[in-house]
């Protein structure tokens, strides 16, 4: 089974990440440290009787120690358009932080309100120049340039043109919100 490809190697990195001993963790769930050392090599096979203490012991679930099987981890996710920019989803819809790629037409400066939410955005600058308003100040990003701001700051972004600007975004859950959300 695939799922148990790397159950040792999960079982040592919970033990190691709290700081205990073969020892420690074989005596907390029973079992000998010498059961425990092959089960974490992979030179012993597991079962229930064996992983529902440990894992009780380590107080976590059995699923936290088997290996998710992705059957295709390609994104396929819609892009959508709002005023003047097409979000393009790069992440699944499950991941806690969500990437995008952004493709804003030109436009004069950003006049209306800036936004602010809590989090930060990181973001790289693709093709085109790309207007990053923060504040009060106005900053142009080139191709191969990144930025990365608290985004209680009051910002906005925009293409400078002639030509499109496609950058790259990283978003917290708040940044997804306010970013993306359809008006």
């Amino acid at each position: 089974m695939k799922e148990l490809a790397n159950l040792g190697l999960r079982l040592r990195a919970a033990r190691t990440g709290r700081g205990w001993t073969l020892e420690s963790l074989a005596h907390k769930a029973g079992i000998s440290a010498s059961t425990l050392s092959r089960l974490e090599a992979g030179k012993r096979q597991a079962n229930l009787e064996l992983l529902l203490p440990l894992t009780k012991a380590l107080g976590i679930g059995v699923d936290e120690l088997l290996t998710p099987v992705v059957e295709d981890p390609r994104v396929d996710r819609e892009a959508w358009e709002r005023d003047d920019a097409t979000f393009q989803p790069l992440s699944p819809e499950s991941s806690h932080v969500q990437t995008y790629k952004i493709t804003f037409t030109p436009r004069p400066a950003y006049e209306g309100p800036l936004g602010t939410h809590g989090g930060h955005e990181w973001l790289y600058v693709l093709s085109g120049r790309l207007r990053l308003q923060l504040d009060d100040r106005e900053i142009i990003l080139h191709r191969g340039e990144a930025a990365e701001f608290d985004t209680w700051t009051p910002h906005a972004m925009s293409a400078v043109g002639p030509e499109n600007a496609e950058i790259i975004s990283i978003f917290n859950e708040a940044g997804v919100k306010f970013h993306t959300a359809v008006q």
